[in-house]
């Protein structure tokens, strides 16, 4: 902005000498007129036109330059408001990380099936011990719920879902190590399928739990943890502002898989399933849509440029009136020459 007002006031300052000048200009003309009336002599007439043509060459050309300024302010106002359009239709994506000392515990919503859940139990400082009787059930330390409730997108499968509460405090490493089997499976291959919302506590607050699974299962995707391995999952939280104020949450995953060493002595016709699922860091990524257009800054440029426009107009329009005023007294003294030998 301040570049614009250095302009203009730049500008003032030429026009007013431009302007001095012409009224000099007008004057000594005037007095080459009374004299060419009263003294005419060859040699002084020949000086004079070629002062007058230097100036009406010079003005032609201050005219043409202020006409090609003009064209380039024009061009600037369409090439501004082209930008400013094109930066509202797509707006600039903004990540930032908040760092947490815990998270929300999120729900961890399984899909066993035919599996039995043996055991369930949070671990820190990413050490798991060492199984003592797999395959057999063991204590379940988490807090789980079982639901019931229709497929949302058949309206007829029954679906029976482990609503298990998952780890918080993410400085500890806390994890949630759970172990299934499955008995005598007619598949070739056997695997479980999983989901992640957000917000057991909110779970827990729903007043219909059915309803509440059946909305995030449409609005969240589901994964799959396969039998013989030990599958870890590690979470990390992104938040998206949308437009219209509405905040969504996602999960991105890291999924490792190792290999489970049988070590039954009798293990024919069954399937044991381990999955451990443990927060990947303490930053929760934030994400939201920013439209860098400015309104003011463009507002403050148009300012700028059909000020420099009407300078310009201004300066066009004085150099034509002086133009034609020039060239009206030197057709007028050229009468009065030839009048006056003749």
């Amino acid at each position: 902005m301040a570049l614009y007002f250095f302009f203009n006031l730049k500008l003032n300052e030429d026009m007013e000498q431009v302007a001095s000048g012409l009224v000099a200009g007008i004057e000594e003309v005037d007095e080459d007129d009374i004299r060419s009336t009263i003294l005419p002599d060859s040699s002084s007439g020949s000086v004079r036109f070629s002062k007058s043509c230097l100036k009406n060459v010079f003005s032609v050309i201050l005219l043409f330059i202020y006409l090609l300024l003009m064209a380039v302010a024009v061009f600037l106002v369409y090439q501004t408001i082209a930008d400013f359009r094109e930066k509202l239709k797509h707006p600039v994506m903004s990540v930032s990380y908040k760092e947490v000392p815990f998270y929300d515990a999120p729900g961890i919503a399984l899909y066993p099936g035919k599996a039995e859940l043996l055991t369930c139990k949070h671990h820190y400082y990413d050490y798991i011990l060492p199984l003592v009787n797999p395959g057999q059930p063991g204590k379940i330390e988490c807090t789980i719920q079982r639901v019931n409730y229709t497929d949302p997108f058949t309206n007829q499968t029954k679906k029976h879902a482990v609503i298990v509460q998952g780890p918080r405090d993410v400085k500890k490493r806390e994890l949630v190590f759970m172990q299934f089997h499955l008995n005598e499976t007619d598949q070739d291959f056997s695997a479980i399928d999983y989901l992640l919302f957000s917000s057991y506590q909110e779970f827990l607050n729903s007043p219909n739990k059915s309803e509440f699974m059946k909305r995030r299962e449409t609005s969240y995707s589901s994964w799959k943890f396969s039998g013989g391995f030990r599958t870890w999952v590690k979470m990390s939280l992104v938040k998206t502002k949308e437009e219209e104020g509405r905040e969504t949450v996602e999960f991105r995953q890291e999924i490792s898989v190792v290999n489970y060493i049988e070590r039954r002595t009798q293990a024919v016709g069954d399937q044991l399933f381990f999955v451990v699922f443990e927060w990947k860091d303490p930053f929760i990524q934030e994400v939201q849509d920013i439209v860098t257009a400015n309104p003011w800054n463009m507002i403050a440029i148009l300012c700028g440029i059909f000020l420099a426009l009407f300078k310009a107009a201004d300066f066009a329009k004085l150099s034509v009136k002086w133009i034609i005023k020039i060239r009206k007294r030197h057709l007028k003294r050229r009468s009065q020459v030839l009048n006056h030998i003749s």
